[in-house]
């Protein structure tokens, strides 16, 4: 097992690449580099491999992909996370790296949004759009992570070997948030300074689709990870609804003795049904989460097992 591994995740990045590997060697000799090239059509894995790193493919598109091969394939004591775009310092590699090994992190957010990155960054959707997800996010979940969508993560290898990677894109780094916070894993974070990529590297990011997809993220997680509030919230307002066309209904007979709108009444009542199955259904969930919990607690037990065999084994 190795003590450091750098992952870097890259998608036509030549502009940037080697800088990027040369920088990380330079601040973490002890560390290995790799570097996923995810279908580029331009030099990056040459240019990656002559900076030093260890270059490996995957072929399925999408970042969430990459991630899930890197993983799989790799196994270390601290995980770097970082864009071959260039933009993250790899000065702050090693304090992050120190709340892992020394201060027993799961994982360690690299803030961008406390420092520069409203005045780096030319895009001001996407200055919106961070700030919608972490709101959203610290809300729903009750996290306090300042910097939901960061690119630049250090991980422990029990958060690594037990973290279901589902998504496919750049909503991954929301999917990574909520399961640490849900899972109730120890997350730090380190304030860095952002820098907007340099000239002639392009950004993958669509700031609508993929923003669209992340706040999808958010809400499916919020159903799978909160089954009770999620269905709840849906159930109090379909409840509302029926009422709300029921009471001149009711008010109708009181006073005449007469229900002269039969079809109201009897959507209603079914609007109500659905209304009580729908709480019903986030009692159950919510119970089912509760030994999802527990099992999780074991899989983390086993991850610990594996890392310190794979430790005795290195000696």
């Amino acid at each position: 097992m190795e003590k450091i591994a750098v992952l870097i995740p890259c998608y036509n990045e030549e502009k940037t690449v080697e800088k990027v590997v040369r920088d990380f060697r330079a601040v973490l000799p002890e560390a290995t580099v790799y570097v996923y090239d995810n279908n580029s059509s331009d030099r990056t894995a040459q240019l990656a491999e002559a900076a030093g790193a260890v270059v490996r493919h995957e072929y399925s598109q999408g970042k969430g992909n990459v991630l899930r091969r890197m993983f799989r394939e790799i196994d270390a004591e601290c995980y770097i996370l970082v864009d071959g775009d260039d933009t993250y310092p790899a000065e702050s590699a090693p304090e992050m790296c120190r709340l892992v090994l020394e201060h027993q992190a799961d994982m360690v957010v690299g803030d961008r949004l406390s420092s520069t990155y409203f005045t780096e960054n030319k895009r001001p959707f996407h200055n919106f759009g961070n700030s919608l997800v972490r709101m959203s996010i610290n809300c729903l979940f009750g996290a306090k992570i300042q910097d939901i969508m960061t690119g630049y993560r250090a991980f422990s290898f029990a958060f690594v070997k037990t973290f279901p990677v589902l998504s496919r894109g750049f909503e991954i780094e929301t999917e990574m948030s909520i399961h640490a916070v849900q899972r109730n894993m120890q997350v730090e974070n380190v304030v860095i300074e952002y820098r907007d990529r340099p000239e002639g590297s392009v950004s993958k990011l669509n700031t609508y689709s993929d923003g669209a997809r992340v706040l999808g993220t958010i809400l499916k997680l919020y159903k799978n990870y909160r089954p009770f509030g999620f269905f709840t919230v849906i159930a109090v307002i379909l409840a509302l609804i029926s009422l709300l066309f029921m009471v001149p209904v009711l008010t109708e007979y009181f006073v005449t003795g007469l229900v002269p709108r039969f079809p109201t009444l009897i959507v209603c009542g079914f609007v109500m049904i659905a209304a009580l199955l729908l709480f019903v259904a986030g009692v159950i969930l919510s119970s089912l989460l509760g030994k999802d919990k527990r099992d999780f607690e074991f899989r983390l037990q086993e991850a610990e097992r594996w890392k310190q065999d794979a430790l005795r084994r290195g000696r």
